[in-house]
């Protein structure tokens, strides 16, 4: 009498290729879906970035013949700006611009605010959430026009807590002003931030370096920040951008005085609006442009060694 075996289920073939139109919508109907979206990126984001390389090689201007007629110069705007004081100046300014607000005062402000909040009352937290948030999203000239009277010489708030009637704060120090201006504004993205990364620290392990007696340093250094160093690679990265972008600045001190606060973008402003050199600044676009890109793969890069 022989055993009737079961039927053994067939094994899946290997090295098959996914399936790759699972809905069923098929490729003409899935274009059809994405189409709007790539028409505005297209539209907001491609063509103006072509017409910025295009009209860089060119001698184009806002008025007059240059503005009709404009002639290709090639690579000699890109030449100008390697060998321009203003320039060089101006980026030197966006670095302590980066540095100082978004590097070094919004992460740690940031950080600062999330780790004290983290046991603070609800109340307490959602109030001072509330206001961080508020100077985040606030219109940037209602923020510029609280800070010009802040700082104001005859009649500013902080003359008026210091006693320093007179002292012109934006025009005495005027880097200062912007950097504790941006990291005052900006502070609410890294703070929300690291209240989310905080919540992936498993409490047993800050309790058990409480309980050896850590100190908060320690604490931080050993424990809390091996969790969260993708979330502060993400941060720094963002929020440089964003403030090496930024145009704020201008509201305040138009670049000012003699050139002293005038940022890259700031720069670019007044080079198109008020010297009329639509070529040239451009030019300058572009390489910011070049200079974001290449923060960006030094970020990436950062963060596959990590993973």
């Amino acid at each position: 009498m022989t055993a009737t075996s079961s039927p053994v289920p067939a094994e899946p073939a290997r090295g098959r290729a996914p399936a790759r139109d699972v809905a069923g919508l098929g490729i003409g109907r899935a274009l059809a879906f994405v189409a709007p979206a790539l028409l505005l990126i297209a539209a907001f984001l491609v063509f103006p970035a072509i017409w910025t390389i295009y009209i860089g090689i060119t001698n184009y201007r806002l008025t007059g013949i240059e503005a009709v007629s404009p002639s290709m110069v090639g690579l000699s705007n890109y030449t100008r700006a390697l060998n321009d004081a203003l320039f060089h100046n101006a980026l030197w300014l966006t670095m302590l611009f980066v540095l100082g607000s978004a590097i070094i005062g919004q992460n740690i402000l940031g950080f600062t605010l999330a780790w004290i909040l983290r046991r603070a009352r609800p109340a307490v937290r959602r109030t001072v959430e509330a206001l961080t948030l508020l100077a985040w999203i606030l219109p940037s000239t209602v923020v510029a026009y609280l800070w010009v009277a802040f700082f104001d010489r005859d009649t500013g708030t902080l003359n008026s807590i210091l006693g320093t009637a007179g002292t012109a704060w934006l025009i005495d120090y005027p880097m200062v002003c912007l950097v504790v201006f941006n990291t005052w504004r900006g502070t609410a993205f890294s703070m929300m931030l690291y209240s989310s990364a905080l919540q992936a620290v498993p409490p047993s392990q800050l309790e058990s370096a409480r309980m050896v007696g850590a100190s908060g340093w320690q604490t931080l250094r050993d424990v809390v920040f091996p969790h969260i160093r993708g979330h502060v690679l993400t941060n720094t990265l963002l929020i440089s951008l964003w403030t090496a972008n930024d145009f704020s600045p201008f509201l305040l001190t138009k670049g000012g005085p003699n050139h002293e606060s005038e940022t890259v973008p700031v720069y670019i402003y007044n080079v198109a609006l008020q010297g009329g050199e639509l070529g040239y600044s451009s030019a300058i676009s572009f390489l910011l442009l070049l200079a974001n890109l290449l923060v960006s793969l030094i970020y990436l890069r950062l963060l596959r060694r990590r993973a």
